[in-house]
């Protein structure tokens, strides 16, 4: 059969081993061994049943591999990796849990999502966690080797179905590590991202490219005829059914216009992109899926990963809150702990000595991420009160800047108390050479604004940050942003130097006053640790939609001379600003290509062509105050 074109394969690849969530020493342990090596252990531990199609109550069924090991005796724990990647073959992050688990005396089972490979049914992003992965509970607990306790597994792709199944409340789904799941969450608090479609309304690039890889219409499939477990399982060892698809210069592709023929200018079939790109982020259909919507419940004891150079940590740590204060199962909200790395999406295999995030050494991140896995599912699958002690810190997060693991017992910790930082000029902080600072005094009344024109045809470049998943068109992690800061048309806010540590743990929040030529624009947000040598390293970003600032539900175009406020989508961090760093915040209208650009025409931005010039205003004085709130562990 075909195989993946380079591009797609180099995607799946970097996702594949971004997807492990094994500690460094772990990952490196069964990196000595070469694929027929692990082949050959797989097959002396563990009895292989490839090709069960498992049904799901509309009669579709899903293409399942169990693994069990050899010589077990009576009912065994299971846990459950669901993806929609090709697993036909088991290599890297899911071999290594495979022979794990089958060791620790687990049964391990692949499961491909509807629609994939050799899954029946349509594909749909998550494959119908709600009924799907009920199903697939259910049926397992029925088999006679199963102890009707079940635990859930997985990163990105194989962690965000996982979301929605734990409001469902099943009885065997004992316990769940979700990693790394923020494209699982649809509205949760003050996030309203649907499956990070969205920052603040503004549509993120990256899905445009994981779906051209990913969502397949034409794709090949088995006859339904074709039952025989064997014979699947011996046509699944010929062929994958992967497809090839032409590989595509994404830094050209993603430039194109209008967005909603990006797929469909590359010859592709209409799919889920164009079913997605025309909604609004309020858009009822968001919640027919299977994203996770706040007031569903929570059910299930849940050990979470999340990295601070993620997608979407602020969405995965307010659904952490909001599942620890549910209470629709008091014993699932009393069990749900976090730990937060300061790598990219899914990227805890990098975890260890020397350990550098895009350009920046973070120091030792030594973390053992499959010793709290195995502990945690053998607390609640195998019943081991001893395994996972309740004494855990609920919260274990790095602390970037000083380099160290914390502990704390909500999020954010207790100790936090806000730092307004206010936006300050004389009206030219254009560029890191202007008159830009942050007081944490307010403007008075005569203070002059600051201007800049942006440009939709020339965006602000991109570089670093929290991403993932988008054809290396971005590089996730923390890298120095001054060649940004030299552009006119950022403007940038800088304290002093330091002279005491200041830790800023939890979500940053920026309140803009701002006004606009044009009738709909965006607003870009940065916190930057600026170094005493200049390195500019940014810590998290953010941005939004001026139409949406009276909610997504409601938008309201800009009038001339209204001064607006914005409020962007909060930032979610943990890092020292050392003695003699700065404290700076950068503010623009751009951040491409990790988000759409606005054509600033107030229409229907994402199916027009051609954009305006917007010239923005940012005003901070007397009662029209810009500022930044900074959670300071005290």
């Amino acid at each position: 059969m075909p195989r993946l074109s380079p591009l797609t394969s180099a995607i799946f690849s970097a996702i594949a081993l971004l997807a492990s969530p094994a500690s460094t020493a772990f990952a490196q342990d069964y990196a000595k061994y070469s694929p027929e090596a692990q082949d050959k252990e797989l097959a002396s531990i563990a009895t292989a049943r490839r090709g069960i199609m498992v049904p799901m109550r509309d009669g579709v069924a899903l293409a399942t591999d169990v693994y069990t090991p050899k010589n077990a005796t009576g009912r065994l724990p299971t846990i459950l990796w669901k993806t929609p990647y090709n697993e036909q073959k088991l290599r890297g992050p899911t071999m290594r849990y495979v022979l794990e688990s089958v060791k620790r005396g687990y049964i391990f089972i692949v499961q491909n999502e509807r629609g994939r490979y050799f899954s029946q049914g349509k594909f749909e992003i998550l494959g119908k966690p709600q009924t799907d992965g009920y199903d697939t509970l259910s049926w397992i607990a029925a088999q006679p080797w199963s102890n009707e306790k079940v635990g859930t597994l997985g990163c990105s792709s194989s962690a965000e179905w996982q979301l929605a199944l734990a409001g469902m409340k099943h009885p065997a789904h004992a316990a769940m590590v979700p990693m790394s799941a923020g494209a699982g969450i649809g509205k949760v608090g003050r996030f309203q991202e649907q499956g990070n479609w969205y920052t603040g309304g503004v549509p993120r690039n990256l899905f445009f490219v994981w779906l051209y890889g990913v969502d397949n219409p034409l794709r090949a499939q088995l006859p339904a005829s074709v039952t025989d477990e064997k014979m699947r399982a011996r046509l699944e060892s010929y062929n994958d059914l992967d497809a090839t698809k032409p590989k595509v210069d994404w830094n050209r592709q993603l430039k194109h216009l209008p967005v909603n023929q990006m797929l469909s200018s590359l010859g592709e079939p209409a799919g889920t992109f164009e079913q997605f790109i025309d909604r609004t982020p309020a858009d009822p259909a968001w919640n027919q899926g299977g994203l996770y919507h706040e007031g569903m419940g929570w059910s299930v004891p849940a050990l979470w990963f999340n990295t601070w150079y993620d997608v979407s940590i602020g969405p995965n740590m307010e659904l952490f809150n909001l599942a620890r204060a549910a209470n629709t199962d008091k014993v699932a909200s009393a069990n749900q702990y976090a730990v937060v790395a300061p790598v990219p999406h899914c990227a805890y295999s990098r975890l260890g000595p020397d350990t550098k995030v895009g350009e920046r050494d973070m120091g030792d991140t030594t973390f053992d991420v499959d010793g709290a896995v195995y502990s945690w599912f053998d607390r609640w699958l195998k019943g081991d009160g001893k395994a996972f002690p309740a004494s855990t810190a609920r919260v274990r997060y790095y602390l970037m800047g000083a380099n160290r693991w914390q502990s704390a017992e909500q999020w954010p910790p207790k100790n936090v108390q806000p730092l307004r930082l206010y936006l300050r000029s004389g009206g030219k902080a254009n560029t890191l050479n202007g008159d830009g600072r942050l007081f944490a005094e307010a403007a008075p009344a005569n203070e002059a604004p600051d201007r800049y024109r942006y440009d939709p045809m020339n965006p602000v470049q991109t570089i670093g940050g929290g991403d993932c998943c988008n054809g290396g068109v971005v590089i996730p992690g923390a890298f120095d942003q001054r060649p940004i800061e030299a552009r006119g048309d950022v403007l940038v806010y800088s304290t002093d130097a330091l002279t005491k540590a200041v830790d800023v743990v939890g979500f940053v929040d920026a309140v803009l006053k701002v006004s606009s030529s044009a009738k709909d624009t965006d607003f870009a947000v940065k916190l930057v640790d600026v170094a005493p040598d200049g390195t500019a390293w940014i810590i998290a970003d953010t941005i939004f939609r001026a139409r949406y600032r009276n909610g997504y539900d409601q938008p309201v175009m800009l009038a001339p001379g209204e001064v607006a406020t914005i409020r962007p989508t909060p930032m979610t961090t943990a890092n020292r600003f050392g003695v003699g760093h700065r404290i700076r915040v950068e503010v623009t209208s751009s951040n491409f290509p990790k988000f759409v650009r606005n054509l600033n025409t107030g229409g229907p931005n994402e199916s027009e062509k051609v954009g305006v010039v917007a010239d923005n205003v940012i005003h901070h004085a007397g009662n029209t105050q810009s500022y930044i709130e900074l959670p300071v562990l005290r």
